[in-house]
């Protein structure tokens, strides 16, 4: 698997939103669509607030792969399984640290069961 660098990882995971397109079936790009992202370790997520019920996450699903952009860094990604079931308190934790100001209400929209199963791990195509 494929690495971001220091700098991908350091502008992505401090970005406040990122914009996802996933690829359709025929490979062109969807419309892309806003979401917070986290940075654990040298890992990228992103959650669907929806569960896996979302339209976009679904999306995601049909080839997973797609494009990102956030911070100015652009790139095309495999949409993952994040893996290890640990990660997601994690990825819990670093939501609520870095969306504080939001307060716990809207927080809450991606610190919960369905969205911990509607999380992608994003992994850079090179």
């Amino acid at each position: 698997m494929t690495a971001w660098t220091s700098d991908e990882l350091a502008t992505i995971g401090d970005a406040e939103e990122l914009d996802l397109a996933s690829r359709r079936a025929d490979g062109t790009l969807r419309r892309p669509v806003t979401m917070w992202v986290v940075r654990v370790g040298d890992d990228l997520y992103v959650r669907c607030m929806n569960g896996r019920a979302g339209a976009w996450y679904r999306g995601t699903q049909t080839r997973h792969q797609g494009r990102i952009t956030a911070g100015g860094v652009a790139a095309v990604v495999t949409f993952a399984d994040p893996g290890d079931t640990a990660v997601h308190d994690r990825i819990d934790e670093v939501y609520r640290t870095k969306y504080r100001r939001y307060g716990a209400n809207i927080i809450g929209g991606v610190v919960n069961p369905e969205s911990r199963a509607a999380t992608i791990k994003l992994v850079p195509e090179r």
